[in-house]
């Protein structure tokens, strides 16, 4: 994808470049519009507007679900960070409603 977004978006066959400088190649792909192949598969996993993942089609679906699956195991992966982000959600809840400390 990232072969196929430089071509589309620059016109550069970056296996022609193998001189080309790692800062710049980074430089390239980070600007990448959402109309190349690898921007459009970014904006669809970064979609949090429920209505436009409402109305994705069947391919965009399936990266935005395969993405949330990924992310989704890699946090039950870590039980250590789960916890303390569920401890860091439970003190911000208890301060948005009130409470100064949490019960266990």
């Amino acid at each position: 994808m990232i072969e196929a977004s430089l071509a589309k978006q620059y016109g550069i066959r970056i296996r022609q470049h193998s001189d080309m400088p790692w800062a710049e190649f980074c430089t390239l792909v980070a600007g990448l519009m959402p109309d190349t192949p690898l921007g459009s598969v970014v904006s669809i996993r970064s979609e949090t507007d429920p209505k436009a993942i409402k109305a994705f089609n069947t391919d965009q679906r399936r990266i935005y679900n395969e993405w949330r699956n990924r992310r989704a195991k890699a946090k039950l992966s870590n039980p250590a960070a789960l916890e303390q982000e569920m401890r860091s959600l439970e003190a911000a809840l208890a301060r948005m409603f009130g409470g100064d400390q949490v019960v266990r």
